[in-house]
């Protein structure tokens, strides 16, 4: 029987194995949500949204726990991983309080006695997810997912398989139904074929740009709803008119926030060339204050990477960057010691051609670039495949809504960290994938928006 490891990210020690999911197991899951959808798509949505308000309850009262299981499989520090569940918790009880009108019919005036829009579940959705954020992510699926009457299938990280099985447990404990929620331990090459099967009906996947491609192949030639968040290479951009201390105190946290293992982290830093010695210093500072060390310890700021490969892919984008003119400002290097850690690091003079311009770098490496002025700046923060968030430093108002409507993202927050939050929707463009999570927007996604006309 084949199994998966969890390995401890700061030792690079096995924690547990666990038994991989065969095609008996995978067929057992696919017609367990089958057979409940035909009966929770029927289910009061007050019903449902009282079962998020006990996963709220739950997540609180599981806190400790549950954190610790996030830091022990993917490196998190503690305090971050407590942070996340509390995020989880405020997403259901979001759904909880909004499904109600989110999914309420929407009345249209046409030529008929009566005609209006309902919102009816589609069935199984199958969620592929990524170890970064191994709660969060799940819930900002299954929450309005559960709510809207559809059922989860979740096939997590192989790294992560301990969260996968956690997040089945709270749900199930919050009283929702067998086969509405199920975690899947299946290997990655058992995606495709899930996929095809007509019990599930469309698919939602947070990861690498290349997966969300394969998953979106297969999906289309199935004629599969899909959501995709996928990459980001997101731009921070510092104006000359700016806060330039609290510009660096926020980049250096933008771009270290989850050791750097964040897809709307900060990563590329355009700064205006009058500010840019002043900023690039000042956020050195900040970068250089960061400790480094054991995620359970609640003086770290900066844990481990994920996996080992991420270090020496990491590795390989700040070597070639400086190879081709990038200059080492701080950090640069893996660190050594016992597991997979490297060193808060800042490059300068990084251009496009150079990998931490071009590629995403997941894990703690700014790459700070010139602009000569405001339009300069847009024209470098477009220069990606990517467009998932942006973060604009500026004083002026009006002159940041302006600008960031030339902005290619999903998201632009003036003078502060990109983040996710329940109330807006999120998700980005060009390669950063297509479709939206959270607020009504995410809930809409798998949902079938049917005209009903009555004469």
């Amino acid at each position: 029987m084949a199994t998966i490891r969890s390995i401890h990210p700061g030792t690079g020690k096995t924690i547990r194995e666990y038994e991989e999911a065969d095609r008996r197991a995978i067929e057992s899951a696919l017609a367990r949500a089958e057979s409940r959808f035909l009966e929770w798509r029927d289910s009061p949505v007050e019903e449902r949204t009282d079962r998020l308000r006990a996963a709220a309850r739950l997540l609180r009262a599981r806190k400790d726990r549950y954190a610790a299981l996030m830091t022990e499989e993917m490196g998190k520090p503690i305090a971050a991983s407590e942070t996340e569940v509390e995020k989880c918790a405020v997403g259901c009880e979001y759904y909880a309080e909004h499904a109600a009108a989110f999914l309420a019919p929407e009345p249209s005036a046409t030529d008929a006695r009566e005609s209006y829009v309902r919102y009816d579940p589609l069935g199984p959705v199958l969620a592929v997810m990524p170890w970064n954020f191994p709660f969060w992510q799940v819930f900002r699926f299954a929450a309005p997912a559960l709510a809207a009457g559809n059922v989860g299938v979740l096939k997590h990280s192989s790294n992560v398989p301990g969260c996968s099985l956690a997040i089945e447990e709270v749900l199930r404990d919050a009283g929702f139904p067998e086969g509405c929620f199920q975690a899947l331990l299946a290997p990655s090459s058992a995606v495709p074929d899930i996929i095809a099967d007509p019990r599930i009906r469309a698919v939602t996947l947070t990861g690498s740009e290349g997966a969300g491609s394969k998953v979106a192949e297969r999906a289309g030639h199935e004629l599969k709803k899909t959501v995709l968040e996928l990459g980001g290479s997101d731009p921070f951009i510092v104006l000359d008119d700016a806060d330039i201390d609290e510009a660096a105190r926020v980049g250096a946290q933008s771009r270290t926030i989850n050791s750097g293992q964040s897809c709307i982290a900060a990563k590329r830093f355009i700064v205006r060339e009058s500010r840019l010695d002043e900023f690039t210093d000042k956020m050195c500072a900040e970068m250089e204050k960061l400790r480094v060390g054991d995620p359970f310890d609640r003086k770290t700021d900066v844990g481990p990477l994920a996996r080992e490969d991420l270090v020496k892919d990491l590795a390989r984008q700040v070597d070639e960057s400086v190879a081709r003119g990038a200059r080492i400002v701080t950090g640069g290097k893996a660190l050594d010691r016992p597991g997979y850690f490297y060193a808060p690091t800042m490059l300068a003079g990084v251009r496009k051609g150079m990998p931490a311009w071009d590629e995403e770098t997941f894990g703690p490496v700014a790459a700070v670039a010139g602009a000569r002025d405001d339009a300069e700046a847009i024209r470098l923060a477009n220069e990606t495949r990517y467009g998932l968030g942006a973060s604009l430093w500026t004083r002026n108002a009006d002159k940041a809504k302006d600008l960031a409507r030339r902005i290619d993202a999903g998201a632009v927050f003036v003078n502060g960290l990109v983040k996710s939050d329940p109330r807006l929707p999120f998700g980005g463009v060009k390669k950063s994938g297509y479709g939206r999570e959270l607020s009504v927007h995410g809930m809409r996604e798998f949902l079938n928006a049917k005209t009903v006309w009555v004469r």
